[in-house]
């Protein structure tokens, strides 16, 4: 049997936020979600997450995840945090704790700890800087007997580059043995779950620490700029992903992910892009620079001009988009589709071939085959309190700066003249216009200013 105890009641001061620090985001998500991740990995039996400060927004954030939740009324430390999920545990089932602000944690190195035969068994890693974690000690033959916390080192433990992660693994029987052993003599004044290590090893207990070959996927975050920290290493991940995958990115550095990326070969991404959400590019897709894509799927071929805005779209052949468009929830395009620069289209389909080249806003519509929407075509989709749809027929011809008030219908081959404001359906193949008669007036003068000395 295998138990989780993720510790995630502590409040993060430094943070300076008003959620708790488990809550911070990385790539987009919190980071105690990434942890779950990679512990949903090992599939445990029970998972307990042990909150506190911010304990309902917590819940809130892990809806619908597996896990069951502890409250930690007073906060005393890691040992008396662990001590109240144990109760729920078979004295027999190994138990794993982590902390809970761990996001970049893989599942395979977790299976190494688990391997421990160990009484005990620490997760450890060799840190350029130390400052703040645990020292991890060990005795002349090798074996672990003690960590230290920093602030309850001496000045030789400090120089120990060998730090505590946070990750341990023993039997709960031995947790509940130890923990009801720790005292709260330190600086802290808190019951500290790696007393738990001096404890065990003075009774003979074997204590096994198991470095880990990635220190930077033990990192924790503390403030911001830790914060920061973690999220460069979740983005060069991610990025490496990617380009695994197939994809070209012309500056690596800049592009930034936060979500899932599914990528298709010789897919090209430009400089300063954004891919938030669950994002699928199929082959030869091309994304230019400083473009923003969330919860996008985009068939083989798609290309992007730079600096397009994309939310919840959907092409369903190679199409052409931008540059600077907005493409909202709901936009469908087929194949050989041109969207061009500052058009916005939310909640439409595209047949193949249609086109809305510039200055454009086309909502809750449906386009036919190679119609052709000119320059500040309008549909008039909102009536102050619905939604209604306009319909063109393929290869029809909408003139420029034309408004379509929904609902309405524009036939298959219909031609509507530039300047128009449609109200009634268009028949196929006519050409339906509405205009004021144009007139000069005659003799008509423009108006002066009047003399300032009058």
């Amino acid at each position: 049997m295998l138990d989780i105890i993720i510790l995630a009641a502590g409040d993060g001061k430094r943070m300076k936020s008003s959620r708790p620090k488990v809550l911070q985001p990385v790539g987009g998500r919190p980071m105690l979600d990434h942890l779950l991740d990679a512990v949903e990995g090992l599939q445990p039996d029970r998972s307990q997450v042990v909150i506190g400060a911010g304990a309902e927004m917590v819940r809130q954030a892990l809806a619908g995840r597996a896990v069951e939740f502890v409250t930690q009324e007073q906060r005393l430390g890691t040992g008396h945090a662990a001590m109240q999920a144990l109760p729920k545990i078979d004295p027999q089932s190994r138990v794993l704790i982590l902390p809970g602000d761990m996001p970049l944690i893989r599942t395979e190195t977790l299976q190494h700890l688990l391997a421990s035969e160990a009484d005990l068994a620490v997760l450890s890693f060799i840190a350029d800087d130390p400052d703040g974690y645990g020292r991890v000690v060990r005795a002349a033959d090798g074996a672990v007997s003690a960590i230290v916390e920093h602030k309850d080192a001496s000045r030789e433990q400090r120089a120990i580059h060998e730090v505590n992660s946070g990750v341990m693994c023993a039997r709960a029987g031995a947790w509940s043995d130890w923990l009801n052993r720790v005292g709260a003599d330190n600086a802290q004044g808190e019951y500290y779950l790696t007393d738990c290590i001096g404890i065990a090893t003075a009774a003979g207990q074997r204590v096994a620490a198991v470095v880990a070959d990635d220190p930077e996927q033990l990192r924790g975050a503390n403030d911001r700029e830790q914060l920061a920290e973690l999220e460069q290493v979740h983005q060069a991940r991610s990025r490496r992903s990617i380009m695994a995958q197939g994809a070209t990115l012309a500056d690596p550095s800049s592009v930034h992910i936060c979500g899932s990326v599914q990528c298709g070969r010789d897919v090209w991404i430009g400089p300063g892009v954004m891919l938030a959400g669950n994002i699928t590019l199929g082959d030869d897709v091309s994304i230019g620079p400083g473009c923003v894509l969330t919860d996008c799927d985009l068939a083989a071929g798609t290309r992007l001009e730079p600096y397009c805005v994309l939310d919840g779209v959907r092409t369903i052949g190679a199409c052409t988009i931008g540059p600077f468009a907005r493409l909202r929830p709901g936009t469908e395009l087929s194949s050989g589709v041109k969207i061009g620069n500052f058009v916005e289209i939310k909640n439409a389909r595209f047949a193949p071939g249609a086109k809305a080249s510039h200055l454009t806003y086309v909502g809750d519509a449906e386009i036919g085959e190679r119609a052709n929407l000119g320059a500040g075509t309008i549909t008039c989709n909102y009536d102050g309190a619905n939604k209604h749809r306009t319909r063109i027929g393929a290869d029809a011809f909408v003139g420029s700066n034309t408004a379509l008030v929904a609902p309405v219908t524009i036939g298959e081959g219909a031609t509507i003249g530039a300047g128009s404001v449609v109200t009634h359906a268009a028949p196929k193949g006519q050409l339906t216009l509405s205009r004021a008669r144009q007139k000069t007036v005659e003799g008509w003068q423009r108006p002066r200013k009047r003399d300032s000395n009058v």
